[in-house]
């Protein structure tokens, strides 16, 4: 950045450890694999690398199903591809197609609802 006369600004100080961000998990379809991560404070995150089973709401009841295959995502269109399950994106589960609505790299669990 610049003055308004021209000169240079030098930075008054470089990135903190607690200012550096942490790349995508991108949880992929297959056998279950977890990561758990410690964060800021005396918390620790469950990160899903992979699942195959999903918590589906179906009209008031909450079903455990298989997941299948990951139909769309709205993220990434190379995630379908990949079969990378993201928040957002269309599964194909054992009780049909479903949208996800937690997000699986940050809770380690994928709940979705039924798309009609």
């Amino acid at each position: 950045m610049r003055k308004r006369t021209g000169g240079r600004l030098k930075n008054v100080r470089k990135r903190r450890k607690d200012e550096l961000g942490r790349l995508p998990t991108e949880t992929q379809v297959g056998e279950p694999r977890f990561r758990t991560v410690d964060v800021r404070g005396n918390g620790t995150k469950m990160r899903a690398l992979a699942t195959d089973v999903a918590s589906v709401n179906k009209g008031g009841e909450t079903v455990s199903a298989e997941i299948e295959d990951v139909v769309e995502n709205d993220a990434n269109p190379n995630y379908v591809r990949r079969n990378i399950i993201t928040k957002g994106a269309v599964i194909e589960t054992s009780e049909g197609q479903a949208r996800v609505t937690s997000r699986p790299g940050q809770t380690g669990q994928v709940n979705a609802v039924l798309v009609e």
